[in-house]
């Protein structure tokens, strides 16, 4: 696709998200990648969504993080979107938001279990929690840290099956193909975040889905055999 394209697409999945609300003020960014270009296109920093429009959308080369043209500065967790790319074959499209649910979820440092179908249907598992960055970390290369703690925290795991996760103290990322998928898996979490607090409230003792059924609800709509939806 072309630069402008690019754009347009990211400013939609931006406003997406600000529709289904999930961002407060700038408390939030979404990313898409032209994977056969190598280029990112990302909100800029600190700017309000009522004030967003296409052509403010920021372009960025994948590899060298360099921005591509004079632009409004991108987000500041621009490098994480990067890393994240680099790291994750297939993902094309990542959200960061600070949702109330699937926040609190991460400021307690625990993984959101698969309480119910619901979220068998759009993550396989649990949804994991990553470490606290070290001192260290957090002085030298925040950002791209942040994307380091994700990615061991995906050891083990698909992150294609499991598009999301919480940054403990943080707030969750979440991804997909394209940006607008992104926005759906940030919309989905926050949904089972929200269920998954409500359902520990009133059964603390509430234990994970079967994995039986996990399994059976997750491969309906990704397996090799997925019947669900139209073809």
């Amino acid at each position: 696709m072309n630069a402008k394209e690019l754009k347009e697409r990211t400013y939609e999945a931006n406003m997406e998200l600000e529709r289904k609300k999930l961002v407060i003020y700038t408390w939030g960014n979404v990313s898409q990648l032209d994977a056969d270009r190598g280029i990112v296109a990302i909100k800029p920093s600190g700017v309000p969504y009522a004030q967003l429009a296409p052509e403010m959308m920021v372009l960025m080369d994948l590899e060298s993080g360099n921005l591509l043209e004079e632009s409004l500065r991108p987000s500041s967790d621009a490098p994480t979107h990067l890393a994240l790319y680099r790291a994750f074959d297939g993902v094309c499209g990542i959200t960061h938001t600070h949702s109330t649910y699937a926040t609190a979820w991460a400021q307690a440092g625990r993984a959101l279990p698969c309480l119910g179908t619901t979220h068998a249907d759009y993550f396989h598992g649990e949804v994991p929690v990553t470490r606290f960055l070290t001192p260290e970390e957090t002085v030298e290369g925040y950002e791209e840290n942040t994307a380091v703690v994700i990615w061991e925290a995906f050891q083990g795991k698909n992150p294609l099956h499991t598009p999301a996760v919480l940054v403990r103290g943080h707030g969750p990322f979440a991804w997909g193909k394209d940006g607008m998928e992104s926005v759906h898996s940030a919309v989905v979490l926050e949904e089972v975040a929200k269920m998954a607090l409500l359902t520990m409230h009133i059964a603390p003792e509430a234990q994970s889905l079967p994995d039986y059924l996990g399994e059976k609800h997750f491969l309906r709509k990704h397996g090799p055999n997925a019947y669900y939806g139209q073809k």
